[in-house]
């Protein structure tokens, strides 16, 4: 087993023998002297091999990315570039690497993505992409820890179902025995039934799919989507519960990320409330500079660089039409034709859809069939609103995309170890 990580040779003491065990980053060697930069996910360290080292021929035959395990000695003074060093003992070799590599770790040359991608497993050793994921694994935890906090229980629900959760027609159809069945969009369905099951504050974090025909640096196939259902509660508390929560997801990336501040978008933990805005509000915007009447209701791209143009970071857009949200979305009292509902925006970009869900089960049913689906296939859901179903909210956010924003990615992809897109389908 490995006992120690790179990082853990920070503040031991000088003499203490250490293993160091990783990848051979550099090798240089001269006449009395060689070096080795040995990489694990924690860091950097220098090997100085001295010519009276009983492995000091081996360092001629070790190619970069090999595997090693080197035993070695903390010196009284480090000279290493890199800020930490051992005097070299022993160098075993575990895993020769092949060459040449098939992309460069540390080499000051462009690869274009379809061939970063292809080796995906030799990318995600760059240093510099390795930590995007080490972001994204901090944002998720402080977002979970928040979430926790408040009563949510995190929920596994199933990935293929017998029924669309949205409808149209994006989803992937997907042949299961006798049956002809579909790739999950959301777990709505499922996190509702649970809300009615007595489990008052659900959250999921897994896999979503959704088979639209994009070719952005927004979209993916398949992405990781956060969920979120809570009872007695309204749009107003699903979006207080959704900003804490990201507040909460960026100030664990800031306090456990080193330089986090460096290689973001996002340099602050962002203050909350979040201002909002309602979609009505929105065409008045667009009206004053002049922009083409909407046409079916949703606001595109160029119209949200609009009016992303009056906010600083993240904002709601509130009260969609009825026409644009799903049928479970609740509608305004006194606005029947608008939705208790929100998107979460940064400038142009859209990160989560949310609102306050339909709960009375004749409603809901007539909302359904008023959305062209078939009622019957919804049966099972139907059910559950039928025996004491409460008041309830929630919101679904992808991961990928908040990732890309927080980090200010170009491209949705990079946020995601092995994209699923219309064309890529490996590794």
């Amino acid at each position: 087993m490995k006992e120690i990580f790179v990082s853990d040779i920070d503040g031991m003491a000088a003499g203490k023998d250490v293993v160091v065990k990783g990848w051979a980053q550099e090798i240089r060697v001269m006449k009395n002297i060689g070096f080795i930069i040995i990489r694990d996910s924690t860091g950097l360290v220098q090997a100085t091999v001295k010519r009276d080292c009983p492995d000091f021929q081996l360092l001629e035959k070790i190619s970069r990315e090999s595997v090693v395990s080197v035993s070695g000695t903390i010196p009284e003074s480090i000279k290493s570039n890199v800020g930490r060093e051992i005097i070299t003992s022993q160098i075993t070799v575990l895993n020769l690497s092949e060459t040449p590599l098939l992309i460069g770790i540390t080499d000051n040359v462009e690869t274009d993505m379809d061939t970063r991608f292809n080796s995906r497993f030799i990318d995600l050793r760059k240093p510099e992409i390795a930590r995007i994921f080490r972001a994204k694994s901090a944002i998720l935890w402080g977002m979970r820890n928040y979430l926790m906090s408040n009563k949510f229980m995190e929920v596994q629900t199933p990935k293929t179902v017998s029924a669309a959760t949205e409808g149209g027609a994006e989803l992937f159809h997907v042949k299961y025995f006798e049956k002809d069945i579909f790739l999950n969009q959301s777990p709505q369905l499922y996190k509702e039934m649970l809300v009615a099951s007595g489990v008052e504050r659900v959250f999921e974090v897994g896999p979503a799919f959704r088979a639209e025909e994009h070719n952005t640096p927004r979209h993916l196939n398949e992405f990781t989507s956060i969920d979120i259902e809570m009872a007695f509660a309204d749009h107003n508390d699903a979006m207080l519960m959704l900003e804490n929560a990201i507040a909460n997801g960026i100030r664990n990336f800031m306090d456990t990320v080193k330089d986090a501040k460096s290689f973001s978008l996002v340099k602050s933990i962002p203050e909350t409330p979040f201002p909002r805005i309602t979609y009505s509000e929105c065409l008045q915007i667009l009206k004053k500079n002049d922009y083409p009447a909407i046409n079916g209701d949703d606001l595109n791209n160029e119209a949200l660089k609009i009016i992303g143009k009056r906010f600083e970071g993240f904002y709601f857009i509130t009260e969609w039409p009825k026409s644009v949200r799903p049928f479970y979305t609740a509608t305004l009292d006194e606005k029947p034709e608008y939705t208790k509902s929100y998107d979460l925006q940064f400038r142009e970009i859209e990160i989560t859809s949310g609102a306050q869900r339909v709960h009375n089960p004749v409603e809901l049913k007539k909302r359904i069939e008023e959305k062209g689906l078939n009622s019957e296939n919804f049966e099972f859901y139907l059910k559950t609103f039928r025996y004491g179903m409460p008041p309830h909210a929630g919101w679904g956010l992808g991961l990928e995309r908040l990732v890309q924003v927080v980090l200010g990615l170009p491209n949705i992809r990079e946020a995601s170890l092995f994209p699923r897109d219309r064309t890529r389908v490996f590794p």
